[in-house]
């Protein structure tokens, strides 16, 4: 996962779902606009690719960098848009979000 981007922690109901699965609840950990980590009772393998799904939005593929202790992280195949980002922070998390033009 490209750890230069700042990750967040928080707390946001989600469903996960990996190649050729079922859907699995889940709760996401920490997100960034370039990845996510939450909490995956089922193992899942490095490089699989897998959907998440938020609240509201549509589902996000993104691929499985690691998993330990029944938490994943995973890579977006795509960034989060920085709009999407900072509403899904402004809505699951105590923090405030302000992000100026640059």
């Amino acid at each position: 996962m490209a750890r230069d981007n700042p990750r967040t922690k928080l707390s946001i109901p989600a469903t996960l779902r990996a190649s050729g699965g079922g859907d699995v609840k889940s709760v996401v950990h920490e997100l960034s606009i370039s990845g996510f980590s939450a909490a995956s009772t089922k193992r899942m393998l490095e490089g699989q690719v897998c959907w998440l799904s938020l609240p509201d939005l549509e589902p996000c593929e993104a691929e499985v960098v690691w998993w330990e202790n029944c938490i994943v992280g995973c890579e977006f195949s795509d960034l989060l848009s920085p709009i999407v980002h900072d509403n899904i922070l402004q809505r699951y998390s105590h923090l405030g979000v302000v992000r100026t033009a640059i």
